[in-house]
């Protein structure tokens, strides 16, 4: 055995050292990595061990930037299309934003220009305050920079990453830097600036004006000048524009730019907003309010939404001499007697200073915070759309015979108010709708879709399954054929088929969802807004539903969650996460507006019936009276008259009549809507203004009335 060891000892040193010179001198620890190593015997080598100062001197820190740069999915640039929409929705929240601030009414310029294949210029101006120039930098060039991230209030923007963020993009696909242009008075200059942001470092580059910018004075002729550098600029007396050149796609449809500039107006029915889009056309959405939304105030965190990390912090960083005047000071709806309770409670002396506490004892300090009865925070934060904004919105974009809204009381979910709002839009128009075909042909064309089904379900909105698949049928085609190779034979029959199919049978709820009035196009099955829709009984509510699904019917539903913290489940800010509280005053919201919907349909449904039921009486009370008369001998007339008079009583249902209020006219004792609705006349065609102002360019969502 023991021979053994000693034959094995130098077998094994001459493997290990079989490739290298036994003469040299040993390796360092520093150089171990670099040794080389033999193979294990059957050609792999072996593995390199690493010492812990080798992995200690590759370790380095990283910037934001260069995270989000190697992330950019995280923020919504996952794709050449979905990166257009995000990099339009941040500078258009951005300036409303900041008009709402100023106390102005919001006018935004949005302008999308084609340079190359899949390569836009992107800009986007409002007529807000502007920016002070030595901010400039800092706003566009450096991400988690703003002034929105530590306050308590209701605003689009929460993180300060958006726009800088979509200016990073297109210095990475484009190489361009981002172009801004600021002007805070008719008598100061206007800013010029051309920005690209320092990934490494998280700070901005300035590119023009020898790393300083460019000053235009005022009556210097600044739109003649920018425009030499591309740049469309409103002469203004104050505003913003900012320009960026991306790669990305194009495309009508759902989750375009389109809809969500359609969108917004619904959601801001104060703004007015210019729309120029890559194929040259304009759109024009003028404001259908003149008063902004009521100005949001800030407030400090409650008590039940502060983590246990968060209040060592808060103690550790107080200016408060005492723990009474820290928590009276820090915490919204904690007076002086409240604060003493919750020393009392913690075993604490009111008079402690918060900077000598323990971990101990800020643990029971944080468990007499969530233990004690608070008041709810104020509701003073939050900016609701309001109902009759709702009304207006959606009936001057949305397709509808019936409106109702609905403005749910404040709620808290983890010590953050929220409120949520509910807009419900019925019917509108004739049930069969069609599309131009050369609107067909180009969203055929345009369309990344891999099926003809999908087509039709992405494209156009409430077109469900149920709805293509019957289409389909119609058209003779089949579900898997690829949209982009239809024969002209093959398109001709879809357009027909666009043309004369009923859809309403198969068309699903149209969701439309806001957070703090913008537009979430994406992840709608990720979204709680969505799974408390299908999560609801819409049945009793004279709809058609599937088990866990959306219901059936031409129904536009618009739900807005105002909030000073919206839970989104990623930066991307696309869905919105699944607290009981907010799915609870979701649900509350859709079963008011539901009751509203279920009134409307039983008593049309009841005018119908009873019209139908005097048509078969009148049908036939001629014949009757005249055997009467034959057989009683008395005036055929007179008879005719009386049977006449009992069958308008018997159907006096089919006389009822709706006001825009969706009241009865001329009747006692019927029941109200208990609640604001807005019932268009049949007689109107019901198509949105929107519409009417565009004939000739056919929106997707918004058929044109056959």
């Amino acid at each position: 055995m023991g021979t053994d060891v000693c034959w094995e000892l130098p077998t094994l040193a001459t493997l290990i050292f079989e490739n290298q010179d036994v003469t040299s001198p040993l390796p360092s620890e520093g150089e171990a990595a670099a040794v080389p190593r033999a193979d294990d015997g059957n050609g792999t080598p072996r593995r390199i061990r690493v010492t812990a100062e080798s992995m200690a001197s590759k370790q380095r820190e990283i910037s934001v930037s260069e995270f989000f740069a190697k992330n950019r999915h995280l923020l919504g640039f996952d794709n050449p299309r979905k990166a257009l929409l995000t990099t339009v929705k941040e500078a258009v929240d951005n300036a409303l934003d900041a008009c709402e601030e100023a106390g102005l009414l919001p006018e935004i310029w949005v302008r999308i220009e084609a340079l190359a294949e899949n390569r836009f210029r992107v800009s986007v101006q409002d007529n807000g305050p502007g920016i002070v120039k030595k901010q400039i930098p800092l706003i566009f060039g450096k991400l988690l920079y703003g002034s929105k991230f530590h306050r308590l209030r209701q605003s689009r923007g929460q993180q300060g990453i958006g726009i800088s963020a979509a200016g990073m993009y297109g210095l990475l696909t484009t190489g361009r830097p981002v172009s801004i242009v600021s002007r805070t008075g008719s008598k100061r200059p206007v800013h010029f600036y051309q920005i690209q942001i320092d990934t490494k470092h998280n700070r901005p580059e300035i590119v023009n004006g020898k790393g300083e910018g460019v000053d235009i004075p005022p009556n210097d002729g600044a739109a003649e000048f920018l425009r030499e550098h591309q740049l469309h600029w409103q002469d203004v007396d104050h505003g913003t524009l900012v320009a960026i050149e991306l790669e990305a796609k194009y495309q009508r449809g759902r989750g375009s730019v389109d809809e969500y500039l359609e969108q917004t107006a619904i959601a801001n029915p104060h703004v007015t907003l210019h729309y120029h889009d890559p194929e040259g056309r304009t759109h024009e959405y003028p404001r259908v309010a003149e008063v902004l939304p009521a100005e949001p105030k800030e407030i400090k965190p409650h008590p039940y939404g502060v983590e246990l990390g968060t209040l060592i912090t808060m103690l550790k960083d107080s200016k408060s001499g005492t723990l009474g005047r820290f928590l009276t000071e820090s915490f919204s709806r904690i007076s002086p007697a409240v604060a003493k309770r919750i020393a009392q409670a913690a075993s604490l002396s009111i008079r402690t200073n918060p900077k000598r506490l323990g971990r101990a004892q800020a643990e029971a300090l944080f468990q007499a915070l969530q233990n004690e009865k608070v008041q709810s925070p104020a509701v003073d934060c939050l900016s609701p759309i309001g109902e009759e904004l709702i009304l207006r919105g959606m009936r001057q974009m949305v397709p509808g015979e019936f409106y109702t809204a609905v403005t749910r009381p404040p709620a808290v979910y983890r010590g953050n108010p929220f409120q949520v709002e509910v807009g419900l839009s019925y019917g509108g128009g004739p049930a069969t709708y069609r599309v131009s075909k050369e609107l067909l042909e180009e969203l055929l064309a345009e369309t990344d879709a891999r099926t003809l089904r999908q087509f039709l379900t992405t494209t156009f909105d409430g077109v469900g399954p149920e709805g293509a698949d019957k289409l389909l049928r119609e058209a003779r085609l089949r579900a898997r054929m690829s949209p982009g190779r239809l024969k002209a034979r093959e398109r001709e029959q879809l357009f027909e088929a666009l043309r004369r199919v009923n859809l309403s049978e198969g068309q699903t709820m149209n969701v439309l969802r806001y957070a703090n009035r913008v537009p979430l196009l994406f992840q709608a099955g990720a979204c709680a807004i969505t799974q408390t829709v299908m999560s609801t009984n819409w049945r009793a509510y004279g709809l058609t539903q599937s088990r866990n699904a959306l219901p059936s019917g031409p129904v536009t539903l618009m739900v807005h969650i105002a909030s000073v913290w919206v839970p989104f489940t990623s930066e991307s800010k696309e869905a919105v996460a699944g607290y009981p509280e907010i799915q609870k005053e979701l649900r509350l919201a859709f079963q008011a507006v539901g009751r509203r919907l279920g009134m409307y349909l039983r008593r049309r449904d009841r005018v119908k019936t009873q019209g139908e039921r005097r048509n078969i009486f009148l049908r036939y009370l001629r014949e009757v009276a005249d055997a009467v008369a034959v057989i009683r001998g008395v005036d055929r007339d007179e008879i005719h008259a009386h049977l006449m008079q009992v069958a308008k009583r018997v159907t006096a249902a089919a006389d009822m009549k709706l006001d825009e209020h969706g009241n009865p006219i001329m009747e006692d004792g019927e029941e109200d809507f208990a609640g604001p609705v807005l019932i268009v006349p049949q007689e109107e065609k019901a198509v949105p203004a929107a519409a009417e102002k565009r004939p000739g360019e056919v929106q997707t969502r918004l058929f044109t009335d056959q």
